[in-house]
């Protein structure tokens, strides 16, 4: 009886919470003569807004936009590409995550080498690469580091207990990145018809709740901290919209449980003992100076791209150079805005990463934007 009353009572809130944040975007989006667009940074937060219906039921009031938030997404061809070469490599063993088995390269994905037989295995955690390394110590063991700083500590665990083990036949390729130097390159780069943004939990309870500050310090728009699940969405977007009316934009914490002024200092440390920021390419935004985590020369010897720097192909041009996915995950583009969407790029046959990601906003509007919303309001 209890879990249905809160169910019940959960069901209640999301109606009266959606109902306010409609009125209050009715109110905005008539000053402005136009749709409220509001980007959210977060790939997670991309799609809970389209598996939630929350993007659907508000699309006549808001035009929600995806941002640099989901990190194959953002991860430039180049390092696929250099990637996909470390696979051909003889005597290799490739660990990754699940979702960057179908991302395409130029000319091939990792789904495909393993087919050609390249040992491709997926894992759940990093700590996998060390046991398959002390497992086959005749095999170099290379783990793909992709993510942001909610997964750079946890990798970097996995090279300080590489160097403890002294698994010397353990690497790590870093395509790690930070967020807030790519969204400064953002609002930089590209002439913002933003009005707010809503910020990634995960990214903020690491750096710490002012991480983000900038935003309205510097480019003048509101911006909140919010967490995922449909309450916590609809929370951030009301307290964005009731900023909008403040005649100074600040940054909304709205995830005060999780997030805090000071983040997480001992994940911050991991990194900071593990990495160095280095300029890396993004999709969509091209070279960020800051905006990677290379590994620190304390643990070069663990670094694949030095490692197998002989091995690694200079940037190779895109073989769907249609591909709109950088104009997406900078939100200047809706994923059907894409020639390529639901007609050559699917879940089935991805194109580009945000159709294949399960971050991706390609792949979150093709499965829930179709009429299938699961928001507890009815």
């Amino acid at each position: 009886m209890q879990i249905k009353a809160n169910a019940a009572t959960e069901q209640e809130l999301t109606r009266k919470l959606l109902a306010q944040v409609r009125v209050r975007g009715e109110k905005a989006a008539a000053r402005k003569g136009r749709k409220l667009k509001i980007m959210e940074v977060c790939g997670t937060h991309t799609v809970s807004f389209s598996r939630s219906g929350i993007s659907s039921l508000l699309e006549d009031v808001i035009d929600l936009r995806s941002g640099p938030g989901c990190p194959i997404c953002v991860t430039h061809q180049q390092d696929l590409d250099q990637m996909l070469s470390l696979a051909g490599l003889e005597d290799v063993i490739i660990i990754t995550f699940g979702d960057m088995l179908r991302v395409p390269g130029s000319f091939t994905t990792l789904e495909k080498e393993r087919a050609k037989g390249a040992a491709v295995q997926l894992c759940y955690s990093p700590l996998e690469a060390l046991e398959q390394a002390a497992l086959f110590p005749q095999k170099e063991v290379i783990f793909l580091g992709v993510g942001f700083e909610t997964t750079a500590p946890t990798i970097g665990t996995v090279l300080l207990e590489a160097a403890r083990q002294k698994l010397n036949n353990f690497s790590l390729y870093s395509a790690l990145k930070v967020v807030p130097p790519a969204l400064e390159a953002l609002f930089t780069l590209y002439a913002s018809e933003l009005d707010a943004l809503i910020l990634p939990g995960h990214v903020s309870a690491v750096l710490g709740s002012g991480a983000f500050a900038f935003i309205a310090e510097r480019f003048g728009l509101p911006a909140v901290i919010a967490g995922f699940e449909p309450l916590d969405l609809l929370t951030g977007l009301l307290q964005v919209l009731l900023g909008l009316q403040e005649e100074k934009p600040r940054l909304y914490n709205a995830y005060p449980h999780v997030v805090k002024p000071e983040g997480n200092p001992a994940a911050r440390e991991i990194i900071k003992k593990c990495f160095v920021p280095v300029a890396t390419p993004w999709r969509g935004l091209g070279d960020i100076p800051g905006s990677g985590l290379g590994i620190a020369a304390t643990w070069e010897a663990f670094d694949a791209s030095q490692k197998f720097a002989g091995a690694l192909p200079a940037a190779l041009p895109c073989t769907y150079e249609g591909c709109r996915c950088g104009e997406v995950i900078t939100g200047r583009l809706l994923p059907p805005e894409c020639p390529f969407f639901g007609r050559i790029c699917s879940p089935l046959n991805p194109v580009g990463p945000c159709m294949v990601s399960s971050e991706g906003a390609c792949g979150a509007y093709y499965q829930y934007r179709g009429g299938q919303q699961n928001l507890p309001i009815s």
